[in-house]
Parts: C-alpha cells; sequence; structure tokens
C-alpha cells in the first residue's frame, strides 16, 4: 500500500526540462563585462568540476552514438523501460550470463535528478528500482528525446570530479564537447560504467565500444590517447584548453565572485580592459633589463565612479601574478602633493603664484632630523607654487606641510578616501612626499575627486550597483581643484624636471601626476581627462627595486596609451570621444602677474576670491614673521646619559627675530650675560640669492628634564611666538653649575 502511494507523488513530483536545466549550477562563478561579455570563469565548487550547461546540438555526434550504442541502443523505441532488455537481464541472471544492463539511459537520467535514487555502494534496493523506472517513464511522458539526452550528458558523472561532458571535453582532451572525435568519444563513455577504471581497463572498454559501431580500426593508439587524456584529469593545474573562458579579469574576478554557478555583469568594459592588459605587458617586457616585472592599472568614468578597467598584474611576466597590483598597498611618493597644494591654496595659505624656497632644509622632528632632498639631488631656488607642483620638486612640499602641519593633511586625506592606517603624527614631515602606504584604486579614485571639482563618491564594479546616482560628498573647495588641475594639464610647469615633451603629454586635455617612491620600489603615473581617470603602478610585487625607473619612464607610457585609447574609440555615432578642459568657475580669477626680479616669466595666473595679485614680490628679512625654528611644537627631547651633562646642549633657534629679541624659559627671561655666552652667529638660511638677507637667531641652551614653555620676545617684551616641548633623561639640574644625575 506504501508503495502504491509513492509513485504518484513521486511522478507528480518530476521536474521539467526548464527546471532541471534552471537548478543547475556549475561549478564555477562568471564575471562579465557591461555589455554582456564573458570575461573570466572562477573554480568555486572544489568537490566536482562542472562547467556552464551545453546544448545537444553542441555535442559531437560522435560521442552521442557512442553513448547509445553502448548504454541505451533502444532508446529512441522504449518509453523509459526498456522491457527487452530487462526480460533479457533477467534470463542471464537466472543462468548467471553476462548481458546488456536493463537500466535505460532514462532510468539513469532518473537517478541523477534525485539523489534518493542514485546508487552510492552496491545495487538498488528493490524501491529504488521501482520508483527510478516509474520517474523515466514519467520524463518520457512530460520530456522530448533531446531533452532527455541533453540533461543525461550534462548531468552524468565521469572520472573523479567530472560532472558532464563539458567538464569531461575540456579537462581531458582540451576542446569543445563539439570537437570529441570517435576515439575520444569511447573513452568518454567507458568512463560512464567504470569511472575509476585503470587506463587499461578504459582502452580496452573504448575499443569494445569502437568495435560494436564497426569503427575497430580507430582503435589503434587507444591505449596511449586514454593514458594521456586521464593524465590529465590528475593534473594539479589547468591544461591549455581546459576552460573555455578568457582570462581577462582575474582580480576583480576574486573580488566580487563568491558562488558557484554565479553569473554577475560588472562595470568592466572588454575591449578597454583587453587593451590595458595588453598596455601593460608590454611595458615591463621592454623594461625587463631595469628588473621590472609587475604592474596594475585602473581606469574610472569620472561622472559615476564605474571602473572601466581593473588589471592586476602583467600576467606571464609576474612571478607574483595572483597578487592584485590595484589594491596592494606601496609607499605613494609625489602623487599626493597635489592633495597638500590643494589644502594649502583652499585654506587661502598660499596661491598657485606664491614663491616657495627650493634650497636645503633641516627639520627637527622627534625621531631626529629630517632632511628632505629633491629627485635630482638639485635645488631651483624661489619657485612659484605652480612650477614646484609641475616639476614636482620636494623640498617646497615639505615646507608646505610644515605650515598645513602633518595632521590636517592626514585628515584630507582620509576625507579622500585612502583609509591609511597610521596617524599624520606618525608619518610626520615625510607625509608630503609620500611615505604611506596606499593603494591603487584608492588613489586613482582620489584624483577623480579633483577631476568632480573636489566631489567625492566610492568606486562601483557592479553594474547593478551603478543604476543608480552616486552618493557624492564634498571634500575639496570646488575652485582650489579647478586650480589644481590646471596646474596638473600644464606642460610649462612640469618642464623645469620633465622638460615640454614626455610621456606625460596627450593629444587631449589631462592633467597628470608621477610619483617614484623611496629606493625606487614603486613608479606611479595618475591622471584625468574631462571623462576618465586612469591609474597606473608599475614595480615589483615583491617589494625588490626598480633600477634607473622614473615616473615619466615607468607607469606613464602605459598611462599615455590608456589615455589615447580611451578617446580615440569610436562612438555610438561614429565620432571620437570629445574631450576639452573643465570650464573656468565663476569665482576663480584669472589675473596676470609677474614676478619681482624675474624669478618667474610674466603669465596669467588662476586665484581664489580675495587672494589675486598683479605683483609677485620677495619676501625681506623685515617682512617674515618671526617664529622659533627649533625645538618645534610638542618635541621631545633625550638626554643622553653617556655623555656629561655640562656638554650638552640643545640649539635655540629663530627666523624673522628683530634686533634685541630675547628667549624666555618658563616665564623667565635668559639674561643678557648667559645669552651673549651661548648666542650662535647669525646665518643665512636660504642658499638662494633672493634669500640671503634672511637670517636665523640662535642660543645653545643647557637643557634640564621637564616639560618647557619657551618663548621670542622683542626688546620690549612683547612675545612673538612660543611653545611647549619637553626634555627626558638621566640628568636633573642642581644648586648653581652642579648637575647630578637623576634616579629614578
Amino acid at each position: 500500500m506504501g508503495l502504491a502511494l509513492l509513485m504518484p507523488v513521486a511522478a507528480s513530483a518530476v521536474p521539467s526540462f526548464a527546471e532541471v536545466q534552471r537548478d543547475y549550477l556549475s561549478s564555477d562563478a562568471s564575471l562579465y563585462d557591461r555589455h554582456g561579455e564573458l570575461l573570466q570563469r572562477l573554480r568555486m565548487n572544489m568537490d566536482e568540476r562542472k562547467l556552464s550547461w551545453v546544448g545537444l546540438e553542441d555535442v559531437s555526434p560522435a560521442l552521442r552514438h557512442a553513448l547509445i550504442a553502448s548504454e541505451d541502443r533502444r532508446f529512441y523505441q522504449h518509453s523509459g523501460i526498456d522491457w527487452s532488455a530487462v526480460a533479457a537481464s533477467a534470463w542471464g541472471n537466472l543462468w548467471n550470463t553476462r548481458t546488456r544492463g536493463a537500466s535505460t539511459l532514462t532510468m539513469q537520467l532518473a537517478g541523477l535528478i534525485y539523489d534518493d535514487l542514485r546508487r552510492k555502494s552496491g545495487a538498488r534496493s528493490l524501491t529504488q528500482k521501482v520508483s527510478q523506472a516509474w520517474i523515466a517513464q514519467s520524463l518520457e511522458r512530460g520530456w522530448r528525446k533531446d531533452q532527455i539526452l541533453e540533461a543525461y550528458l550534462n548531468l552524468v558523472a565521469f572520472r573523479g570530479e567530472l560532472v558532464g561532458v563539458h567538464a569531461l571535453s575540456r579537462v581531458m582532451f582540451g576542446k569543445h564537447p563539439s570537437g570529441l572525435d570517435q576515439g575520444e568519444a569511447a573513452i568518454a563513455v567507458a568512463l560512464i560504467r567504470a569511472p575509476n577504471a585503470t587506463p587499461r581497463r578504459v582502452a580496452e572498454r573504448a575499443c569494445a565500444i569502437l568495435k560494436e559501431e564497426g569503427v575497430a580500426g580507430q582503435c589503434g593508439g587507444i591505449d596511449g590517447r586514454t593514458e594521456l587524456a586521464l593524465a590529465r584529469v590528475s593534473a594539479k593545474r589547468d591544461l591549455p584548453g581546459s576552460s573555455d573562458a578568457p582570462q581577462l579579469a582575474p582580480h576583480l574576478a576574486r573580488k566580487l565572485l563568491n558562488a558557484p554557478g554565479q553569473q554577475l555583469r560588472s562595470t568592466l568594459d572588454a575591449p578597454l580592459q583587453r587593451f590595458a592588459a595588453q598596455a601593460l605587458r608590454q611595458q615591463p617586457a621592454g623594461l625587463v633589463e631595469r628588473n621590472i616585472e609587475d604592474g596594475a592599472v585602473i581606469v574610472i568614468d569620472n561622472a559615476s565612479g564605474e571602473v572601466l578597467a581593473w588589471v592586476g598584474s602583467s600576467g606571464s611576466l609576474s612571478a607574483a601574478a595572483n597578487v592584485d597590483g590595484v589594491v596592494a598597498q606601496r609607499q605613494a611618493g609625489s602623487t599626493l602633493k597635489p592633495f597638500l597644494y590643494e589644502l594649502a591654496i583652499e585654506k587661502k595659505w598660499l596661491t598657485a603664484a606664491s614663491l616657495l624656497d627650493d634650497s636645503p632644509v633641516n627639520l627637527a622632528t622627534s625621531a631626529g632630523l629630517y632632511i628632505p632632498q629633491n629627485y635630482d639631488k638639485q635645488y631651483k631656488g624661489l619657485v612659484s607654487l605652480r612650477t614646484a607642483l609641475g616639476s614636482s620638486l620636494n623640498i617646497p612640499a615639505v615646507r608646505t606641510l610644515v605650515m598645513v602641519t602633518p595632521e590636517r593633511f592626514f585628515r584630507r586625506l582620509q576625507a579622500l578616501g585612502f583609509n591609511l592606517r597610521e596617524s599624520g603624527d606618525y608619518y610626520g614631515y615625510s607625509l608630503a612626499l609620500g611615505s604611506a602606504d596606499v593603494t591603487l584604486a584608492n588613489l586613482t579614485n582620489a584624483y577623480r575627486v579633483l577631476a568632480n571639482q573636489g566631489r567625492y563618491s566610492p568606486l562601483r564594479t557592479r553594474l547593478d550597483e551603478a543604476r543608480s546616482a552616486p552618493h557624492t560628498t564634498q571634500v575639496m573647495d570646488t575652485d582650489a581643484a579647478f586650480i589644481i588641475g590646471d596646474i596638473l594639464a600644464d606642460r610649462s610647469a612640469r618642464a623645469r624636471t620633465f622638460g615640454l615633451e614626455n610621456a606625460l603629454s596627450t593629444r587631449i586635455w589631462t592633467a597628470v601626476k608621477t610619483g617614484t617612491s623611496k629606493d625606487m620600489r614603486d613608479n606611479w603615473c595618475v591622471g584625468f581627462s574631462s571623462r576618465y581617470t586612469v591609474g597606473v603602478w608599475v614595480g615589483n610585487a615583491s617589494g625588490a627595486p626598480m633600477w634607473d625607473v622614473s615616473g615619466v619612464t615607468g607607469a606613464a607610457p602605459v598611462w599615455q596609451e590608456v589615455m589615447q585609447y580611451l578617446h580615440g574609440r569610436v562612438q555610438g555615432d561614429g565620432s571620437a570621444q570629445r574631450n576639452g578642459p573643465p570650464a573656468k568657475p565663476a569665482g576663480v580669477l584669472a589675473q596676470t602677474i609677474r614676478y619681482e626680479q624675474e624669478v618667474e616669466v610674466p603669465r596669467t595666473e588662476y586665484f581664489l576670491p580675495g587672494t589675486a595679485q598683479s605683483e609677485i614680490r620677495i619676501a625681506h628679512a623685515r617682512e617674515i614673521r618671526p617664529a622659533i625654528t627649533y625645538p618645534t611644537a610638542g618635541m621631545l627631547v633625550a638626554l643622553d646619559p653617556d655623555i656629561p651633562p655640562a656638554r650638552q646642549r640643545i640649539r635655540l633657534r629663530a627666523q624673522g627675530a628683530p634686533a634685541g629679541s630675547r628667549w624666555v624659559i618658563d616665564g623667565k627671561p635668559i639674561p643678557e650675560a648667559v645669552m651673549q655666552a651661548g648666542r650662535v652667529k647669525a646665518q643665512k638660511v636660504a642658499s638662494s640669492s633672493q634669500r640671503s638677507d634672511v637670517e636665523e637667531l640662535g642660543f645653545d641652551w643647557m637643557p634640564w628634564p621637564g616639560r618647557h614653555v619657551l618663548a621670542l620676545q622683542d626688546a620690549a617684551g612683547k612675545e612673538l611666538d612660543s611653545l611647549r616641548f619637553e626634555v627626558r633623561g638621566a640628568v636633573a639640574r642642581g644648586d648653581g653649575q652642579e648637575i647630578q644625575r637623576e634616579r629614578r
């Protein structure tokens, strides 16, 4: 009674062909570009290897014929149960003789659809056999024969982890199922009955199938072909031809895909992705003698934030091709300078015309003296901010950060999405020269903020997320961002370092900046047009330094190629991509300027409201605000216990102090006699002739432990500057001149 009730339920629950095909899950996940073109497949299910579903028309006729001849000769005549085969099997069992099995392909398909009917180990139970036969008849009533055969070929297990004819054909023979010949088809069908048999047994069975088909002549060499095919199954890696998917975006695919059978459409553009990958491979290949093997490229649409290209490595050129250079943390080098100068202009502390001092400087820090140098070890004297940024001069950038402060600059970088790991004080003044580790993705998106007049929005890589308008945040002043973009597009501004013609020059309007990290370990080129922002990194994933490579010779050629390609592409209306300089914001004033002593040639410059000047004069000593230059605010000084205390001194220094100025420590002026004894001869603070009259006031002070307030006063007792610092060490001040060791 129970069995009778089971059968109708099972029959009514038989799924349709469309439902089985819909529920089929490949072991791979697939990433597509924005237009639906396949970019990448990734293996997600490691328990079985299933590739995409293939239609019966895409399966080799040789395989279809071999399968039916071997497994179910009357497939097209029976209605799910081959009663002739059942009778022959029963007669054979009665007389203990070997016969062909009575299970039809439709019955086997029932076992593939329902887990409860699959043969785990040993023979199926009577209930399973009856249910299998019942469901097979239901399948025959609801499905066409070609659908039954197609589903069977996609669901049947072969050897090891291989499931379905697509996986078998790709892995064992390195080809699509449509290309299998008679020998390969026979080997495949032989594995259905004995998937774990030895190569010899599989070859024998394959030859028997070929004989049944009347093509015994195909048996020649079947042993070698079988052994080679089965060896490919055992390989620890995918061999050529084992996948029909291109390998265009492996790094982004690993970032976005997470489930077997997943099909995701990304924001990438397949033709652009191919071009960017090719351009990146060619550049390291041409500089192999300079020890470059890795690189990365990202292309972003300015308006939407959609990522159009994501190339994480140079592929086969790299010894670490799986490392994603787009999100790897690397030192930023000079690529952070535009954001520093933008902040100084935004706060109206500087203008694009302001003169900055490119001369040697020693900055006291808690870790000791910081002595920045330019890339070429040369000094340009007084230069405008426009020239300092365009030519990527280091010392003016450090001097600017002293004014801006590392902590304030750090907060701005965080607002731009850099997600720096440490605080501004941790990086100190070296933050101006890119000592922080950043990713190419975050860096390029920050340049996109400049292109978007100071508006920030996160990157988008999934097309379903890109359908809504991006949420933007104003993190920069619109006018200041425009001025920085204009500087980065100015060929004349970068001529002092790069010349007028180089890889940063394009046929269309672009704003661009290069950067090289310490010891030439990282090389960057990031820039934007009116429509796109492109970022390129080259170097070595291992962190090994490159040899004699700068931004112009390393990353810039790739950047230029990609940018030119973007604007050379034909649009739907047959025209090329349009591009031009951004319109000047209404608040920005264009002013003709000239420099005293012709430090730079006259030109038209851009200014924020209230900062415009027509003549840029050179500051003289009387015009410089008096300031304490050493020690610095919050500085911690450690005394050395191995040096006699009476011989230890801290040199107090001030710039721009008028005659008669005096030092005051903890509210007590240093006596004139002591001042005279410890006074340091006035020094010139700049090497350039334009600043030769600016002097520094110095005094050697014998320190004692404690927290101190240092002030600079003029002759009338008016405070000019003050700061706090601390002295620590193994000494304490005694009465008179006696100094005793401090015991703790």
